[in-house]
């Protein structure tokens, strides 16, 4: 465990993780359940720091059946996702508390939105600099370093950090 900074809380048979368990990510990613041969094995939650959660029935490491859960409530249903979808492009929190007045758009789920830092992305699970490539965590923690893709589509898809004008400009 100290080589990939991660920590386990649990029971060992044979020299292996195996039983109840805590096991902490290095991303402060918590898993919670039972360990069978040192990997997940059984019912077992991934608890994130964004403060979602996954569920699941694990089998040798790999999840068989879950649910995800985000930070706010909302559960994942893949059959029945109504979420912010080409029919109702609503925010779940707009679903829960109702609409804001005309005139008054919500950017984000996260109500006021995150301020994001000058010149750089909000992609989710943190803010990108594109000039540096890297994406730190909302507590400036490094996450990752973007390769093209991800890049792409960051610049392509998520909410800036400044203000563009959009639409016409009248001649002066």
């Amino acid at each position: 465990m100290e080589y990939t900074g991660s920590q386990y809380i649990g029971e060992f048979v044979d020299g292996r993780m195996e039983g109840s368990a805590e096991y902490i990510l290095p991303t402060e990613t918590r898993y919670v359940g039972e360990m069978k041969d040192g990997v997940f094995h059984g019912q077992g939650t991934l608890y994130f720091p964004s403060g979602s959660r996954y569920d699941a029935i694990w089998e040798n490491g790999l999840a068989t059946k879950g649910t995800y859960t985000f930070s706010d409530g909302l559960q994942y249903d893949a059959k029945n996702w109504h979420y912010c979808d080409s029919y109702d492009r609503r925010f779940y929190t707009e679903i829960c508390h109702g609409l804001k007045p005309t005139g008054i758009s919500q950017l984000t789920n996260m109500d006021p939105p995150r301020k994001i830092p000058e010149g750089c992305y909000d992609c989710g699970d943190g803010f990108y600099n594109p000039t540096t490539r890297v994406v730190k965590d909302y507590r400036n923690r490094f996450l990752r370093n973007a390769d093209d893709d991800e890049h792409e589509w960051i610049i392509r898809t998520c909410r800036k950090g400044w203000d563009e004008f959009v639409g016409h400009r009248p001649k002066l």
